[in-house]
């Protein structure tokens, strides 16, 4: 189903598109996710709208026992360089799983009159759907680009994408964003 509208300041945020992240086994393949993410971070861009690239630097706070351990080498937070990243381009680094709780994610929004976010990313169950739910719980129209983001359970994504996401905002894929940002 087609957005039904594209606010006039709308943000692109993309979750956790960096190099250990890049590196999980995923469904759809994380490499699919980054194409499209880059993508459409261009796109925005080339409209004159915000791109956020948010980054994960902690393992989610809050775990009584660890079920693996999680040794990342030194360089797994930095950002995709596929992403583009520019200087105009907000940057949010996150120690939890969600990219509004503890970051000044919301406060970049509105500065910048961001009223809609398209969120693509990594995990769909776990990053992407805690920003989308927050998202919503903060005001914003959260749109989610259902093929821009992966999960390592596929039954997890799925489930994020049909049920959960849904419930607090509008699903697109990527063609459907790139069409609505096309020049008219």
């Amino acid at each position: 189903m087609p957005i039904s509208q594209l606010d006039p300041v709308a943000a692109l945020v993309i979750i956790d598109l960096q190099k250990g992240v890049l590196a999980i086994q995923t469904e759809p393949p994380t490499s699919v996710v980054l194409e499209r993410s880059a993508r459409l971070a261009a796109a925005f861009r080339a409209k004159g709208l915000p791109v956020v690239l948010v980054n994960v630097v902690a393992r989610a706070p809050g775990r009584t026992a660890m079920t693996r351990p999680f040794n990342p080498p030194a360089d797994w937070h930095q950002l995709a360089p596929e992403l583009g990243a520019v200087d105009t381009d907000i940057r949010v680094t996150k120690y939890n799983i969600g990219a509004f709780h503890g970051t000044g994610l919301d406060m970049h929004l509105r500065r910048r009159g961001v009223t809609q976010i398209f969120l693509t990313g990594v995990a769909t169950s776990s990053g992407v759907e805690a920003t989308a739910r927050a998202g919503h719980d903060h005001g914003y129209n959260v749109v989610s680009v259902i093929d821009a983001m992966s999960d390592s359970d596929p039954t997890s994504h799925q489930h994020a994408v049909d049920v959960q996401l849904r419930k607090v905002g509008e699903t697109a894929t990527t063609a459907e964003v790139l069409a609505a940002l096309a020049p008219r």
